[in-house]
């Protein structure tokens, strides 16, 4: 489809605002949205581990979980709504706060850290599905696997490797590349069916034996010096790192909720997180917790818990329970990566090429790029420690929130110009110097040195569960105190 041919250079058909006939989510498409973002193996290790490794109190995990989960809950409102009523994604929006060029540039890193995030999610999901093609070829012939062809390797990959990247790869660029109408349907589907599938996993280790398993699991539920002051410092490390895990989705929230049908929609969608956080840590820590007992019977006294599905189903050692449950892991990664890293680079790409770039070549850039990051991952990229300059990327991301906060609510009053956001002309109001907001730049650049600094300052490393919320804070106020009048 041709781009519009307007004098609005800076519009596409795929930024531009949203036609009220499409808003078509609603509060449940918003609870299937919070699901697919922890229904994720980092999601079930994280909560898994924080229950079950340390030697925290059950109920500081908890209640720290839901203060995490509530400070998201009221940061996603807060970047959610503009978006909601103006119907713009992120990168649009990001132009009234610090101009159209600045929003291009800054806004660009959301892609870069989106796609790399990309790459890598896809060369494990590429990892699962060579798993599950290992075990059909076993099963039908257990000596196949040890011809010469599977057993010559090039970067790091054999045959199956290599055939299940390319279908991974392939997969995710016909599927994510539809829109979001399309998208919808598959978090939709996907949050169900791993929902579904928890629930399978949970009555196999409960059946396994009820009375030992109940027994397991509440035994780590207690109020044993809950109320200690010496609960306040891990109460809130566990805060700061939910808050943490979410951190890339508030940013770029504005990209779905600019398609939530109104704004009571929006706060009890939102609200859900919540519940999926509640519903998602049960299954999670009963799943563990009940595998470790069955498994230590069977194998006698385990060197440590398994929080890793994929370590606990190997232990198993089931056939068809760990085909069942890889499928269901297989689902859960691909909706988390197409929601949390794909439709983000898609329109941070978009908005950085307005006039050249589509949905579709969107997607191919990023599909092309994550495969020369999955590519190398395991012989390259892993092993020169780049996943610190990601994270020094992501500390844009805080600073950023905290300035489009501060200038929507308390400068701008919650007014934006719909037509001067799509224009590069001097005129705009979104011009501001060159196309550049320099107070802006210049708040978000004081956020990004002190998020930063808990990644790079060995001194300030106890802090870095923090890191997204200083940045917030300190571009809020930097910004708020530089352009209020």
């Amino acid at each position: 489809m041709n781009q519009p041919k307007v004098k609005y250079s800076l519009s596409n058909w795929d930024l531009v605002t949203v036609n009220p006939n499409y808003k078509t989510w609603n509060w449940k498409d918003l609870f299937c949205f919070w699901g697919v973002n922890i229904q994720s193996i980092i999601g079930f290790s994280l909560i898994a581990s924080m229950y079950t490794i340390y030697s925290l109190n059950a109920f500081i995990i908890f209640f720290g979980s839901i203060l995490g989960s509530i400070l998201v809950y009221f940061l996603s409102n807060l970047i959610g709504k503009p978006s909601q009523k103006f119907g713009l994604p992120f990168a649009v929006l990001l132009r009234s706060s610090l101009g159209f060029r600045g929003a291009k540039f800054f806004g660009l890193l959301r892609s870069v850290v989106g796609i790399f995030m990309f790459g890598i999610q896809t060369y494990f999901l590429s990892k699962v599905i060579g798993y599950m093609i290992r075990i059909i070829i076993f099963s039908i012939d257990n000596s196949f696997l040890e011809q010469e062809i599977f057993l010559t390797f090039l970067l790091g990959l054999n045959i199956i490797d290599w055939v299940s990247f390319s279908i991974v790869i392939i997969f995710q660029a016909k599927m994510f590349s539809v829109g979001i109408q399309f998208n919808k349907k598959l978090v939709n589907i996907s949050a169900i069916t791993v929902y579904l599938g928890m629930i399978l996993f949970f009555f196999i280790v409960f059946l396994s034996d009820v009375k030992v398993t109940t027994q397991a699991f509440t035994e780590i539920l207690n109020f044993g010096n809950f109320l200690d002051i010496n609960n306040l410092a891990p109460f809130l490390t566990v805060t700061g790192t939910i808050f943490a895990y979410f951190s890339i989705i508030i940013i770029s929230f504005g990209d779905y909720t600019r398609y939530v049908k109104d704004e009571q929609n929006l706060k009890k969608g939102n609200l859900s997180l919540i519940l999926n956080l509640i519903i998602f840590s049960f299954f999670a820590v009963f799943i563990v917790v009940g595998s470790d007992v069955f498994l230590n019977q069977k194998f006698g006294d385990m060197d440590r818990i398994l929080t890793n599905p994929t370590d606990i189903i190997g232990k198993f050692d089931d056939l068809q329970i760990t085909v069942v449950v890889l499928f269901f892991i297989i689902v859960a990664s691909a909706s988390t990566n197409l929601v949390a890293n794909f439709i983000p680079s898609q329109y941070s790409l978009i908005n950085f090429l307005p006039n050249t770039l589509t949905l579709k070549s969107a997607s191919y850039i990023i599909s092309i790029i994550g495969f020369l990051i999955g590519l190398f991952w395991l012989t390259v990229l892993s092993q020169i420690g780049i996943l610190s300059f990601i994270d020094t990327f992501s500390s844009f991301f805080g600073p950023i929130i905290g300035l489009m906060i501060a200038d929507y609510y308390l400068i701008k009053k919650c007014n934006l110009s719909n037509k001067d956001i799509y224009s590069e002309e001097i005129e705009s109001i979104y011009y501001y110097s060159g196309g550049w907001h320099i107070k802006g730049a210049y708040s978000l650049l004081l956020g990004f040195i002190f998020s930063a600094s808990t990644i790079w300052n060995s001194n300030l490393m106890f802090l870095q569960s923090y890191a997204f919320i200083i940045g917030v804070i300190v571009s809020f106020l930097t910004y708020y105190f530089l352009a209020k009048k």
